[in-house]
């Protein structure tokens, strides 16, 4: 099922999310409701706050649904060492048409769990390290915008209150 993707300033996207605790069917579900969301939505990452949950899942795909072998789940995750850095273009579904240049490790070491419960560990790198940095931040309430120059930022800040007052928000 294909979910509602909130958008930026929807409260639940700044505030931490939730640890999971229960890996049950329920949480199985929301994750391939999440993938389903992510392909209608052109994306490669969606993090349960942006569909209006705050639980500390991401679900993230960068061959768009062409290779299940690319599927990653991520539940309660954390970066537990970074490397490097990259000054790239980002997006985000919760900032539909907005992309801007951040600044991201180029490298990551992850530790989180998989749909059952199970730890493991994973290393990422170039555009899997940016999109495990922005859905991990999205899960602490951290959004791409504040990761911006001040005056992108503030520029950017500005287009979405015109798009809003012309109801295109």
């Amino acid at each position: 099922m294909i979910l509602k993707i909130v958008k930026y300033p929807e409260p639940v996207l700044s505030q931490p999310g939730e640890p999971v605790t229960e890996f049950n069917a329920e949480l199985k579900k929301l994750a391939a409701d999440m993938f389903e969301t992510t392909y209608a939505s052109q994306g490669v990452g969606l993090a349960a706050p942006q569909v209006g949950v705050s639980k500390l899942l991401t679900v993230i795909d960068l061959s768009m649904g062409k290779d299940p072998k690319d599927k990653l789940v991520l539940v309660n995750p954390e970066i537990i060492s970074s490397e490097g850095r990259l000054y790239e273009e980002e997006g985000c579904l919760s900032f539909p048409e907005i992309k801007e240049k951040v600044v991201r490790a180029a490298k990551v070491r992850i530790r989180a769990q998989d749909l059952n419960g199970k730890w493991f560990e994973m290393d990422g790198d170039d555009l899997l390290a940016r999109c495990m940095q922005h859905e991990i931040d999205h899960l602490a309430g951290m959004l791409f915008i504040f990761r911006m120059s001040g005056l992108k930022r503030d520029l950017t800040l500005r287009k979405i209150r015109k798009l809003q007052r012309e109801g295109k928000w």
